[in-house]
């Protein structure tokens, strides 16, 4: 099987990713300053951690002074499906892509980078893999760094409206799933129930954040997975409606 191995042809695979991610980077710039962050903090964050989720749920745990075990579970948790799609496209990479390389393609395996390298018919190697993380990292970090400094400068009013633009990205993420699938959403309303529970119960209000996703997210999961599994024929026609 061929392999496609031209930078500038990753570059230009990765471009529209770079565009998509600085607008919902530029959210989360807003919403880690307005929550105590500073600028260098929130890019760090971006330029370390290229997961929108486990950013998103990471800045609570650490301006509340929650334990480095916390964290390091709420990311287990919320990243834990990085894995299956490294394993996946593990399948896909070239002969040009040695065992150092997969380290750095690992780091930039975000689902939309994932998606983008798995069409491809031929297999993929290590100079069009950079180049198609590294347009998506700068559209990330950058969006991040101007959203930071924005909500330094723009009115409280403003950047508390701008601060909801990254919980809007999850719900239009979640809600055509729930629409077309019956478990799906009775798993996410359960995790909403759980969680709210967790918020408002008097003893289970005390249990810090990081925890409080971490097991809504399991209970949520492992509740349905039990009660509804997906099948063996489910996951061959998917991979077959999928190519």
């Amino acid at each position: 099987m061929n392999e496609i191995n031209s930078f500038k042809k990753g570059i230009k695979a990765g471009f529209p990713i770079c565009v998509g991610y600085f607008p919902v980077s530029f959210a989360f710039g807003i919403f880690s300053v307005e929550n105590g962050l500073s600028v260098l903090q929130a890019v760090l964050i971006s330029l370390t951690n290229l997961t929108s989720a486990g950013q998103l749920a990471a800045v609570p745990i650490m301006v509340g002074g929650g334990t480095i075990i916390e964290l390091i579970l709420s990311q287990l948790v919320i990243n834990s499906r990085y894995s299956l799609m490294s394993v996946s496209l593990s399948q896909k990479l070239g002969k040009s892509v040695k065992m150092p390389h997969r380290f750095l393609i690992a780091f930039g395996n975000t689902d939309e980078i994932f998606a983008v390298a798995s069409s491809n018919k031929e297999k993929v190697g290590f100079k069009y893999m950079v180049g198609l993380i590294l347009t998506p990292v700068i559209g990330w970090v950058s969006g991040t760094l101007t959203g930071a400094i924005a909500g330094n400068i723009l009115p409280e009013i403003v950047i508390s409206a701008l601060g909801l633009a990254i919980y809007g990205m999850f719900i239009a993420i979640v809600v055509p799933v729930i629409k077309e699938e019956k478990w799906t959403a009775l798993c996410v309303a359960t995790s909403i129930v759980l969680s709210c529970i967790f918020y408002y119960a008097p003893v289970l209000k005390e249990v810090p954040t990081g925890f409080t996703v971490i097991i809504c997210a399991v209970v949520a999961s492992a509740l349905f997975a039990f009660i509804k599994p997906i099948t063996i024929e489910e996951i061959k026609e998917e991979v077959e409606n999928n190519g």
